[in-house]
This record gives structure tokens, sequence and C-alpha cells, in this order.
């Protein structure tokens, strides 16, 4: 009677247990559901639910008739072959049946845990997953010394699989969970997370609370020379640092090579400098990969909740101003958003569209600025320049568009759009029997960062049949600051090796400029216009352009003053020993068609066609 009986109320227990799974019931609450309804229908006996974390320790997870001192206590132990009977059962992978637990050695040194509650035996069965895996134990404590009986065996039986059922299910769940919320490269929140977590924190007073956008620096570039598992081992590094410093913060990865910080309870703008100062101080030692050290460089935008912005919205826009003026002006550094900087991003954006639909339809034009000989103001060169003409018809110079150079993606079709250009111009030239010797075009570090940038210079003067050395490659400093060195200076050898002379515009006016003059081999020099307008009424100005002077002739490179607006400066500059000058006092750039004739007129008198770069040195004496 008692089997018949207990049996429908199994049935019952079962039906209940698997409709609170298929409704997806929180786990700890099914299975304390669980026990109660085993104890139920075995007086006498009371249950538990045990499972196992990642590092195989003990996590009680039901035992709602058990005191809570015992589950805290329980939970943390490691597993083993002598740790009462759940430990040892999930080691073993087989149930273990004690019926004594003050003499079996099993339970030696974890018998007070249970013996002052009145519990004398404990039989616990392995809970299996589909895959073998023991993913924790069922145990059934008695208050005398005994084992089970063949009801309760039975009972064991259908709790064991019910709680298999449960447990794979919710480990089903929180997978899904983790893919959905949580970014698998670096185990923190993505931006699904981020999202809902600063729509919760802004959406009620008082706003307490700082936000900061991180980019990782030069992603690409390390994609690039060293593999995408390189990429993710930085990405990966990153990830771990930031989620070491920020303390109760929320670090999340909403993007490749993006990351976002929610700091609560900050309400200062020296607490938010403080941790980006920490994050950037993080980041600064070696990973190393492979072998190779990589230095993680990170930049950072910030905007605090409240003074620059109360709905996530304006605090994620400003904070993302912030971020894009610091990799334009700082980056490896931290900018927190002010004033200013929305209107000044704004016409930042509307001149890069303007910039994009300009390239679309095909208004980047060449203008050229003669380069003279100064004692006898022949043409001996060309510098192109890059202009945009307006749908008005108006013709913009590069400064009003400085700022969409910036971008790297518009800087490469700007270089391949002036590239064409260029390529067109001299070979009609050529064909028209005019003597140009030299164009130059002025690239970017983008045209270095993307890798291609001798096989599209050579293919597109093989297109039209000039040869490579009448194109001058012109590089500013800011290209070697911007860049892997190694791989800039095996560009500029390619480049030199195939006929094209190498020139370092805008010299002195960046970092180590001396340096880099031993660093990268480059033919000639072009004095920035800053030095030459200052040197007639600056000693110091004019100490430094006789000493540039004298460094170029020492290392055999060519060297062109940039700037030259009055006939003072150019008989200057001819008794400090330069030959070669560009400047409105002969010329401002002008249009190809303008040009040819200032070529017919005042060109060097040279045979026309291919200037070897020996000839191009030899212009200047």
């Amino acid at each position: 009677m008692r089997e018949s009986g207990s049996a429908e109320r199994l049935q019952a227990l079962q039906n209940e247990i698997l409709e609170a799974i298929a409704r997806g019931e929180i786990l700890r609450t099914i299975m304390e559901r669980l026990c109660l309804r085993a104890e139920a229908i075995t007086p006498g006996v009371i249950c538990s639910v045990v499972t196992i974390d990642d590092e195989n320790r003990l996590v009680a997870l039901a035992a709602p008739s058990l005191p809570e001192t015992y589950s805290a206590a329980l939970t943390g132990i490691p597993i083993g072959p002598r740790v009462g009977s759940c430990g040892t059962a999930i080691h073993r992978g087989e149930p273990v049946c004690v019926t004594d637990i003050v003499t079996d050695p099993l339970w030696q040194g974890f018998e007070q845990l249970v013996l002052p509650l009145g519990l004398c035996a404990c039989w616990s069965s392995p809970i299996k997953a589909r895959d073998g895996r023991v993913v924790g134990s069922f145990a059934f404590y008695y208050d005398r010394q005994r084992g089970p009986d063949e009801l309760e065996r039975q009972i064991v039986a259908t709790c064991v699989h019910l709680c298999a059922i449960a447990i794979e299910h919710e480990e089903v769940r929180s997978r899904n969970h983790r893919l959905a919320y949580y970014d698998t490269l670096t185990g923190l929140p993505n931006r699904v997370s981020f999202n809902d977590a600063i729509t919760s924190i802004s959406a009620v007073p008082p706003f307490e609370f700082g936000l900061m956008l991180i980019d990782i620096d030069h992603l690409k570039a390390t994609n690039d020379t060293m593999g995408h598992a390189a990429g993710d081992a930085l990405i990966a590094a990153v990830g771990a640092r930031l989620r070491a410093v920020i303390g109760d913060g929320m670090a999340c990865r909403i993007g490749g090579d993006e990351f976002a910080v929610l700091l609560p309870n900050c309400t200062q703008a020296a607490q938010m400098r403080s941790v980006a100062c920490a994050i950037l101080a993080a980041m600064a030692a070696p990973l190393d990969h492979d072998g190779h050290g990589i230095v993680p460089s990170v930049t950072i935008g910030a905007a605090l909740a409240g003074e620059d912005g109360e709905d996530s919205v304006t605090l994620r826009q400003n904070a993302d101003f912030a971020l894009y003026h610091a990799k334009e002006t700082r980056r490896g550094g931290y900018v927190r958003f002010k004033d200013g900087l929305r209107t000044s991003m704004t016409r930042r954006l509307q001149t890069r569209r303007d910039v994009d639909e300009a390239l679309t339809d095909g208004r980047i034009t060449a203008y050229y600025q003669p380069v003279i000989r100064i004692d006898t103001d022949e043409i001996v060169g060309l510098e192109a320049l890059a202009r945009m003409r307006m749908p008005d018809g108006r013709v913009a110079s590069a400064g009003e568009f400085q700022e969409a150079m910036l971008d790297p993606k518009v800087a490469h079709r700007i270089s391949g759009q002036m590239l064409g250009a260029i390529a067109t111009d001299m070979a009609a030239w050529r064909r028209a029997g005019v003597n140009f010797q030299h164009v130059g075009l002025n690239v970017t570090s983008a045209d270095f960062q993307k890798g291609d940038l001798v096989q599209r210079v050579v293919r597109a003067l093989e297109r039209v049949d000039v040869p490579p050395q009448h194109l001058v490659i012109e590089i500013t400093e800011q290209v070697f600051m911007g860049g892997r060195k190694d791989g800039i200076a095996r560009t500029i050898e390619a480049l030199r090796q195939r006929g094209m002379p190498v020139a370092l515009d805008d010299f002195g006016t960046g970092f180590a400029s001396l340096t880099h003059l031993l660093d990268f081999p480059v033919d000639i020099i072009k004095i920035d216009r800053s030095f030459i307008a200052a040197a007639q009424s600056s000693t110091k100005s004019s100490v430094i352009v006789e000493a540039m002077v004298n460094i170029a002739n020492r290392l055999g490179m060519k060297i062109i003053a940039e700037g030259i607006e009055t006939q003072g400066q150019a008989e200057w500059l001819q008794s400090m020993g330069c030959r070669l000058g560009q400047g409105f006092l002969y010329s401002p750039a002008v249009p190809a068609g303008i040009v040819t004739e200032l070529l017919q007129r005042f060109g060097q008198k040279q045979d026309a066609g291919a200037l070897p770069r020996a000839d191009l040195r030899a212009s200047a004496a």
C-alpha cells in the first residue's frame, strides 16, 4: 500500500519538476522543491543537492531542511577520495553509502558538519550529464544508522535523473546567456550588456557615474604584421588589464578594438582622470606573444554624467566625441569631453562628408606649385597639392579639408585620386615634349599602413608609361610616428630602388627630426615654411636653417626651402647655400593647364624624358 501511494506521489513529483524546468524557473528553486517533495514521500529523510564549480569545489545548491550554516560550511570544499559522502561520490563517479558517520573514515574531519544536526548516516549518488560528466550529487541524510531501502532507491533514481535534466538545462541557459551578453575572447560583458547597464544607471537620478570609451591603437597593424592570433592576444590582454584596474567599475568589449568602462559613484573629473591614468599605466608592460613583444596602447575618451550629459545617448555621444578628438590629437592618451568639442566634431564630420562626396564625384584634383632653382629662377620640379572643387565651382585648398585627411580611409582615397591625376598630367607633358623633371606627391600614414604603396605607385605610372624617376614621394615626420619603423623603412627603400626619390616634408616641425635622418633613407629635405618666415627676424631660426642646409649637404641630400615669399628671403637662403625653393614669390599652386605654360616658359632646359635621380641631385649645382 505504501509503495502504491509512493509511486503515485513520485510520478506527481516528476511531472511537477519537469513542468518547472520547462517554465524556466530558477534552478535553486526547482531543486529545493524537489528535495521537499522527496522528503514528503520518505519521512525521516533529509535531502540535499550539491554541484561543483570550475575548480571542482563543492557548491551547496539546495538543502531546504538544513540550516544555512551547513550550506555555507560545505560550499568551497574541494572534492576528493575522503570528503564525506557527497565529495567522495562526485570524485568516484559512483554512489557512496555511509551508514555510520561517526566511524566511517570518509567523514573524518567533516563529521561535525552534520552530527550536531542529529544526522547519523548519508547516502549520496552522483548526478551525471548525458556526456558522462559528473555535475553534482543528490544525497539522503538519515537520523539513524542505516542505508536505503528499495523504495528509496527508486525515489533517488528518479530524483538524480531529474537533477541531471535541470542542471543540464541550466548549463545550456547559462551558456546561451553568456553568448548573448558576454564577449568570448575577453570574457567581459559585450555591447548588449553595456547598453542595458548604461540605460539602467542613467534612468533615475542622481547621475553619479563616469563613462570611458577606449580604443586599442594600431590593432590592424598588429593583425597585418603578426597575424590575427597576435591581435586576439592583444585584445585579451587589454581586456584583462582593464578588469584588473577598474575596481568596482564595469568594463565591456563593445566592438573589435573598442571597450567601454562604466564607473559607478564617480562624481569628480579628478576621479575619472585617476582611473584613466591607471589604465594607461597598466598598458605599458609588454605582452609576449610567441617570442615577440607587443606593447599595448589605448586611447581614452570620457564623459562625466550630469556635467557632460544626463541621458545615456548624449553621454555616449560626448564620450565618443572626446575619444575621436583624442585619437586625432593625443593618441595613446586621455581626453575628457569639454564644451566646444561637439561643435568641432560636427564640423569635422561635415567636412568628411563633403570630401567623401567630392571623392565619389571625382572633384579632388591636382594643383602644382613649381620648385625653383633660386639662382636662375628656373623651374626644376613641381609639388602636387590636393584641391577640392566645390559643387558651386569654388576650389577649396587642402587646408579647408585637412581635418578629413585625419581619417585613414579618406587619406588613402585622396592619395589614390591624386596619384591617378598626377600620372595622367605627367603623361600629357611627356607627349607634348614639356620638360617637368619631377613631381612630388604627398603620402600619409594611411598609405604606409595599407601596405600596397609601392604597388599602387608602380601600377599608376606603368599604366600611362611614365618612368618612376619623374615621381618624388613626399612624407612628413608624422608618418614615421604613426607606424612600424621597420615596415616604413622597407617601403621607402623599395620606392628608392625603383628610381623614385623620397623627400622628407615639413622638416624641423616633428619629433626627433635628426633621428629620422639616421633611421630612414631619404634623398631630399624640405625645410618647413615656419623657419623661412622667422629666419630673418630670429637669430635662432637663422642658425637652425643654416644647420639644416649644412646637415643635408654633408649627408648628400638635396634641400628645398618652402614658403619663400620675398626676394630678401630668396637671397638670404642662397647665401646659406640653399639652391632650391618654392613659395608665393615664384608661384602659388596652379592647375595643370597653367603650370604647362609656366614649364614651357621657365622650365630648366634639359632633354625631355626620364630624369635619373643623379640628375635631380645635380639640378641644384
